[in-house]
């Protein structure tokens, strides 16, 4: 289903990271979201393939390199609410 993917793909910080990074800076690949983020780029891969196979993200080809770029801009408003949830549920204004 999903609503269930989507909370899966969204529960893990670094995800949460992923996608806040692409929306600011636009298209980017692998390597410059593993080094940005400071992970391995293996790292980075499995996590954009979650994104991309759920659907959130897509990529444009540049060889040799995929530049991923976000699909649902709605991600973007969705993000933010999650996060001024997160902070009421931790006691924070």
């Amino acid at each position: 289903m999903p609503d269930e993917k989507l909370a899966r793909a969204l529960r893990a910080r670094i995800r949460r990271e992923i996608l806040k990074l692409i929306m600011k800076r636009g298209k980017m690949s692998v390597h410059q979201i593993a080094e940005e983020l400071k992970i391995t780029e293996y790292t980075a891969s499995r996590h954009l393939k979650l994104l991309y196979d759920l659907g959130i993200l897509e990529y444009e080809m540049r060889p040799p390199e995929k530049f991923y770029y976000v699909k649902i801009p709605e991600i973007e408003e969705l993000l933010e609410v999650y996060n001024r949830v997160v902070s009421v549920l931790a006691g924070e204004k």
